[in-house]
C-alpha cells in the first residue's frame, strides 16, 4: 500500500513572496558557496553584500537552502545567519535534493539544485560564482559535473564567471555544446576562467549588454527552445589572478587531492581550500569580487526581463 505524502511546501521570505505577487525581477543564489565556500563570519558578509548588490540594482535577491527538510526560497535575516554558522549541511544537487526534503535534513544547493528551485518559484535567472562541468581526468573518473545537464534542462539563465578554472574548460565547453546550451560571454569575446578573465578560449557567443541577453532568451522562449543559458561574466579586471599565475596553484592542488585520495562532491571543496592557502588567500578576495559583479549583472538581466 503506498502511503499518501502531504505537498511539499515552498517557504517564500517575505520580500521573496512579495516580489511574485507584484511580478517583479527576481534574482536566485545558491548556498553551497556558503556553507561551503568560505568560513563563518566571512560568508556572512559575502552573502549579505551579494544580496544589497541585488536590491541596489532593482532586484530581489531569493538565496535558496533546505532547512531541516523545507525548502526555502528567499532566506530571512535569521535564517541566513543560522546557515552561514551550520556545520554538516549536506550539498545538494539534483540526485539529493529531494532526499534532503524526505529525510528532513539540511542542506545547501549546488547550481543544478538551485536552478530546480529556481524555475519551481518562476525565477528566471539565477546568480553564482563558477558552475561546475567536466573535471580533469574525466575520461578516467568519468566526473561530470550535473550542472551542464541542468542547464541543457531547466529553463534558468546562469550569470557565472565561468567554469571553474580546476575543471577541464575545454571538456566542459564541449559537453555544453552537445547539449545544446547557448554560452554568452558578457563583453568579451574570449571565455573567461573564474579566477582569471580569459581562458585562452573563444566564447562561442558574445554580447554586451544585459537587455540583449534579456532579448536572446525571450527569443528562445518564443521558438520553443527549452534549457537554460550560461552567461559568463568576467572577474573585474583589478582582482582578477592571471591566468598562467592560477594554473601553477591549480596543478599543486591537484597533485595534493590525488595524494590524499580526495574524489567525488569532496574534490572542489578540497582544491579551493588548497589554492586559498597557495595563494595566500587572493584566491577568495577574486571569488567574493566575482560573485558580486556577477549578481550585479544578474540583477541587470532580471530586469531587462521583466520589461
Amino acid at each position: 500500500m503506498t502511503a499518501h505524502l502531504p505537498p511539499i511546501t515552498i517557504h517564500y521570505s517575505q520580500d521573496v513572496a512579495s516580489a511574485i505577487a507584484r511580478k517583479a525581477p527576481l534574482v536566485a543564489l545558491e548556498s553551497t558557496i556558503i556553507t561551503h565556500g568560505m568560513p563563518f563570519p566571512g560568508n556572512l558578509a559575502m552573502a549579505q553584500s551579494v544580496e544589497t548588490i541585488i536590491r541596489n540594482a532593482g532586484a530581489v535577491p531569493a538565496t535558496i537552502a533546505v532547512i531541516h527538510g523545507n525548502l526555502h526560497i528567499g532566506l530571512e535575516t535569521a535564517e541566513l545567519e543560522a546557515l552561514a554558522q551550520t556545520s554538516g549541511a549536506m550539498k545538494l544537487s539534483r540526485a539529493d535534493l529531494a532526499f534532503a526534503i524526505a529525510e528532513r535534513r539540511t542542506g545547501a544547493t549546488t547550481v543544478a539544485a538551485t536552478m530546480i528551485a529556481a524555475s519551481l518559484a518562476g525565477i528566471k535567472v539565477f546568480a553564482t560564482g563558477g558552475i561546475g562541468g567536466v573535471h580533469r581526468g574525466a575520461e578516467e573518473s568519468f566526473d561530470i559535473s550535473a550542472d551542464l545537464t541542468e542547464l541543457a534542462r531547466t529553463p534558468v539563465i546562469v550569470v557565472s564567471a565561468g567554469a571553474k578554472a580546476i575543471l577541464d574548460v575545454p571538456k566542459t565547453l564541449e559537453v555544453l555544446e552537445t547539449n545544446g546550451v547557448p554560452v554568452v560571454t558578457f563583453e568579451s569575446e574570449e571565455f573567461p576562467a573564474f579566477w582569471s578573465r580569459s581562458s585562452g578560449l573563444k566564447s562561442p557567443l558574445s554580447l554586451n549588454s544585459p537587455a540583449a541577453i534579456a532579448n536572446f532568451q525571450k527569443v528562445r522562449t518564443q521558438l520553443g527552445i527549452g534549457g537554460g543559458m550560461l552567461i559568463a561574466n568576467p572577474v573585474p579586471q583589478a582582482a582578477e589572478i592571471p591566468r598562467d599565475e592560477m594554473e601553477i596553484y591549480i596543478r599543486r592542488a591537484l597533485d595534493h587531492a590525488d595524494n590524499d585520495g580526495i574524489s567525488g562532491k569532496a574534490v572542489t571543496p578540497y582544491l579551493l581550500d588548497k589554492i586559498f592557502h597557495l595563494t595566500s588567500g587572493r584566491s577568495l578576495e577574486t571569488n567574493i569580487a566575482l560573485v558580486e559583479n556577477n549578481a550585479r549583472l544578474a540583477a541587470e538581466i532580471a530586469v531587462a526581463l521583466a520589461v
